[in-house]
């Protein structure tokens, strides 16, 4: 992510709290910062470590409150299969989303298509199950991994 991507999505964060008069601390300034500063998927234990070079008494349980928060206001996805969070491309506007999650590079893709989202929510339901998230992560190799595996003397 960009400069200014982490920029617009700090401000998108401060914007939505104050539409909701809720409290956007300090803490869940700095996680949110951390995430959308990663180019890659960040581990809670990853931001915890970072959040300690700034208050080196910070406990897990701040930053896991601080991760809730986040997710509860769709600011940042949890990716279950990686144990590991990304900021939100277009935090506000309710959406599901899919992730295209490169194991060779670790880079993750965020698509918002509705298609796949009215797919899984009807196999869903008929089946009689009510789904309450529609997080898909599709794992595989991204176009750039691709290209360096099919010209190995680039690499």
């Amino acid at each position: 992510m960009g400069h200014s991507d982490q920029h617009a999505i700090i401000k998108t964060a401060e914007k939505l709290c104050q539409q909701q008069a809720i409290r956007f601390t300090d803490q869940r300034r700095q996680v949110l910062e951390i995430i959308a500063a990663s180019t890659a998927p960040v581990g809670a234990y990853e931001i915890l470590d970072q959040i300690r070079q700034i208050h080196p008494s910070a406990a897990p349980p701040t930053v896991y409150r601080a991760l809730e928060f986040l997710q509860q206001y769709g600011l940042i996805h949890k990716l279950e299969s990686l144990h590991a969070y990304v900021a939100c491309n277009h935090p506000g506007d309710p959406h599901t989303s899919q992730f295209l999650i490169c194991f060779d590079c670790g880079k993750v893709k965020e698509l918002d298509d509705v298609g796949i989202s009215s797919s899984v929510k009807q196999a869903a339901t008929a089946s009689g199950f009510q789904p309450t998230e529609r997080l898909v992560e599709v794992t595989g190799t991204c176009e750039k991994c691709q290209t360096k595996s099919n010209n190995p003397k680039d690499a």
